[in-house]
This record gives C-alpha cells, sequence and structure tokens, in this order.
C-alpha cells in the first residue's frame, strides 16, 4: 500500500465524502460493468475537483481512506493518478487521448547533477529516440524544454493536471511549449534522478505506446523489457549529452507517476554507491576502511512504523559520522527483515530482498564490510540549525554528519 499523506488535520468536506463513499463502491463492485460505472463516477468528480484547483478535498479523502479503507484508498488513488496525468482533447474533428509521460535518468558524480533549459537541438534529437523506441507510431508528441529535478515537478495533483492539458494541446497543435524564465533550485546531490516530461496523444482507440501496438503481443521485440534495452542502447549516448560529468543510467520512460515512483526506488542502491565512491576519494582510504550503521526511523504519527532508514558511514577507526544516506520506504514495502514463504514469485526465482537487505547487499556491493543494524527505531530528528536529518553513530546516538575540517567539502550533499 503506498504511504499516506502526513496531513491529518484537513478538512473532510461533502466532496471529500463523496470521493471516499465512490472509491468504496468501486473498491466492492461484482462486475466490469458495475466497476466502469462507479469509475465514470470517480473521473467526473475528479475532473471538476481539479479542474477548480480543489487539491485539499481530494488530499482529505485519500487520508481519511488510508487509515480506514486500504483498497478503496488505492482505488482512488489511482484514478487521481489517471485523471491528472492524462486527459481527452478534440482536434481537426477527432477525439484524442493524451498521456503525460516521465522520462527518468538516474545520474551521479561528485560535482552537480545538471538540470534546466535543453537546446532545441538536443530536444529533437530525444524526442527522435523517443519516437523511435518508446511512443507508438502515429503518435503526436511535445516534449518540455529541460531535465527536471524532484524539485521542479508539479507540487499537487492539479498542478499535474494543468501541466498535462497544456502539454496534450501542444503536442495536438504543434506548438512549442515555454517554460517559466526561472525554474526552482534543486538541492545538489551526489546521485540524484532528472525527468524529461512529453505528452503523447493518439485518436481514441489507438496506441500510445510501443509496447500496446497491436503487434506487441506475439513480437518479443516490443516487450517493455526489450524496448527499455533498446532505449539504453541507442539513446544512452545522447542522452549523456545532457549530464555532462555524470554517468547515468536510463530507466523505462512510463506514465508520469508510476516513471517517477520507479524512479525513487532505483536512485536508492546508487546513492549508496556514490556515497562510498565519494568518500573513498575523499577520505583516501578503501571502501572496507569504512564502516556503516543502519538505522531504522519510525513515523511517531503510526505507532513508529519504519518510514525509512539512515545509514551512517564512518571510518572502522573512528566513531564519528562523515556521511549519511537516507532510504525511504515506498508503496507497499516494509520494514520486515523476512519475506514471506507464501509470497508471489515466479517459480526458480528467488524471493524479493527486504529493504535491510537491499541495503546490506548495497553496501557489500560496494565494498563496505562492516555493517552495523541497530536495534532501536528512531525518531525522525533533524538539525535545529540547517534542517539535515540527523544519522545513528556507533553507540547508537543520533548525531550530525560531518567530514573533517581538513577534507574539502563536496559541493553536493547525500540522500
Amino acid at each position: 500500500m503506498r504511504r499516506s499523506l502526513k496531513n491529518p488535520t484537513r478538512k473532510f468536506s461533502a466532496d471529500s465524502q463523496n470521493l471516499a463513499t465512490l472509491a468504496q463502491s468501486l473498491a466492492t463492485s461484482g462486475s466490469r460493468l458495475e466497476r466502469r460505472h462507479w469509475e465514470n463516477l470517480i473521473d467526473q468528480n475528479l475532473e471538476k475537483l481539479l479542474g477548480n484547483n480543489q487539491q485539499q478535498a481530494i488530499d482529505s479523502a485519500l487520508d481519511h481512506l488510508f487509515h480506514t479503507d486500504p483498497l478503496a484508498y488505492e482505488v482512488l488513488l489511482d484514478g487521481v493518478e489517471t485523471s491528472s496525468s492524462s486527459c481527452t482533447q478534440s482536434h481537426d474533428g477527432k477525439v484524442f487521448k493524451g498521456l503525460l509521460l516521465a522520462v527518468p535518468i538516474i545520474a551521479w558524480t561528485r560535482y552537480a547533477i545538471y538540470s534546466g533549459q535543453i537546446s532545441a537541438a538536443q530536444m529533437q534529437t530525444v524526442l527522435a529516440h523517443l519516437h523511435g523506441h518508446i511512443i507508438a507510431q502515429g503518435t503526436h508528441a511535445a516534449l518540455a524544454p529541460a531535465l527536471f529535478s524532484i524539485d521542479q515537478l508539479p507540487r499537487s495533483y492539479c498542478d499535474t493536471f494543468l501541466l498535462t492539458r497544456r502539454m496534450v494541446d501542444a503536442a495536438l497543435h504543434g506548438k512549442a511549449l515555454q517554460l517559466p524564465t526561472e525554474l526552482p533550485e534543486t538541492a545538489p546531490f551526489l546521485a540524484d534522478t532528472r525527468y524529461l516530461l512529453i505528452a503523447v496523444a493518439a485518436e481514441i482507440k489507438k496506441p500510445l505506446l510501443r509496447w500496446e501496438e497491436e503487434e506487441a503481443g506475439i513480437n518479443t521485440q516490443l516487450s517493455r523489457r526489450s524496448v527499455l534495452e533498446q532505449w539504453q542502447t541507442q539513446a544512452g549516448p545522447n542522452v549523456q549529452v545532457l549530464l555532462p560529468g555524470c554517468g547515468i543510467d536510463l530507466l523505462l520512460p512510463d506514465s508520469y507517476y508510476v516513471a517517477c515512483r520507479e524512479a525513487d526506488k532505483a536512485v536508492r542502491p546508487i546513492s549508496l554507491k556514490a556515497a562510498v565512491h565519494y568518500l573513498t576519494h575523499s577520505l583516501s582510504v578503501e571502501a572496507n576502511q569504512l564502516s556503516a550503521i543502519v538505522a531504522a526511523i519510525g513515523d511517531q504519527a503510526n505507532a513508529m512504523r519504519v518510514d525509512e532508514y539512515r545509514i551512517s558511514f564512518s571510518l572502522s577507526s573512528d566513531s564519528d559520522v562523515y556521511y549519511g544516506v537516507v532510504w525511504p520506504l515506498y508503496d507497499e514495502e516494509s520494514a520486515e527483515d523476512e519475506t514471506p514463504v507464501d509470497v508471489a514469485r515466479r517459480p526458480g526465482l528467488p524471493p524479493p530482498l527486504s529493504p535491510l537487505q537491499q541495503i546490506v547487499a548495497s553496501l557489500r556491493e560496494a565494498g563496505v564490510t562492516k555493517i552495523q543494524n541497530a536495534d532501536t527505531v528512531f525518531s525522525p530528528e533533524f538539525c535545529d540549525d540547517c534542517g539535515a536529518p540527523l544519522f545513528c553513530d556507533s553507540a547508537e546516538e543520533m548525531v550530525h554528519a560531518e567530514m573533517p575540517e581538513d577534507v574539502g567539502q563536496n559541493t553536493g550533499h547525500l540522500h
């Protein structure tokens, strides 16, 4: 289950109650026809609320269902994400469906990861690769002229709703998109995600994406995995130009919210590896001379349910915490160490790793062999002066992570 938005004081209005009731009706529907009936009603209500910037009513309904009806919460969240990142528009006497896609790029470096405007020539090159590998033939598309950090993406469902419609309109009319002259500043990290945004439009009943095309069911070259491999191989060198001085990994472009969630998860192990790389070079040590402490951080409002892990880095010979990385948990992820034996998986495949197991595996892969797991679930503490998260030291006390004074400071931080 996806994590709740943390604002328990939102007003539960009549609009919120109506949304929650419709979501519960859809969650308990007994046939596809009935599901379509409730889906249509939810879509109509969300279209109105999103168009009128009624974000609070939507958030309140989601918060209420998260704590009272998890299945209905998932149903409503899916509806909100769909309504805000897709639309239908008329053009030249035809009806088109449009979808906002995010194109995630995981980047890591000891320096700065670029975000901001990209040139018209770079846009044309990337758009050609998207047409060649990702979006279906015969579609209209518009690419936003920038590389976005997470801080520069839409801040709410209502903002996404407006951006989607604006970009789909640009795709259908062949118009250039204009961005604000100044995008919000983004915090510098050693490993982070950059996003390209593209709107795709196609006539109703025609495919939007390459793996939706009719022959995709029988052509293995059009499966999602094959499309991703082609995208990484063919588009990688051109996307690399957008991020000088960085290592990059291209993820599969997908619907806006799905792609952003997958990128949030994918950047976590890379953040650990980037931290180890930075520390070994800055401190002139080998990775096996570092020690890591993994501390679970709990949500005080939800009986200390673990919402994230904080990984502290020290020298094996020193208890001072030099750096820290935050590993947040998403969706249905649990802090449980053991995966249930009855977990659904394909025969012959190993069971999925728990978050803690993933952290340990990533640290060992980076060369860190001394790993301590703190016994306590800590409250989410932050520095009173700078707001930075505090990290657990070897005595299991939460402290500020600081590099030695004689080591040159990096321009970035760590997740």
